[in-house]
């Protein structure tokens, strides 16, 4: 009895097995070719998208508040000994959290941005 059961899954997996190699190899080639577009990639690049506009929305902000080391020196009322690189990167780690997670969770750009400045506290 075992020896039809195994048999039959042989039988089963090479009909079937050798259409899904064929599937994954076509949808592997697409994407080599930078054809393939399932529901995935869309998604993906859609939240980009968002994710890039509400980074925009915020950037003279950030700017602002948590200047690079370059203005940072150039800057009038800032301290130039100060070296703004190391708070500026936290902020931005913060705010790059804060974004993804509201915009995971459904929230439009406006409302990802404006956790984005909550998190950092602009």
């Amino acid at each position: 009895m075992s020896f039809i059961r195994w048999l039959i899954s042989k039988t089963i997996q090479t009909f079937l097995g050798s259409a899904y190699e064929r599937r994954s190899r076509a949808v592997a080639k697409e994407r080599e070719d930078g054809t393939f577009e399932g529901a995935s990639a869309t998604q993906a690049r859609n939240f980009e998208d968002r994710y890039a506009a509400a980074v925009r929305l915020l950037r003279t902000r950030i700017d602002q508040e948590f200047p690079d080391a370059y203005y940072a020196r150039l800057s009038s009322g800032r301290n130039s000994s100060y070296d703004y690189g190391q708070d500026r990167a936290l902020a931005v780690d913060t705010m790059s959290i804060a974004i993804a997670m509201a915009l995971r969770n459904g929230a439009t750009v406006q409302q990802a941005a404006n956790a984005g400045a909550a998190s950092i506290g602009i």
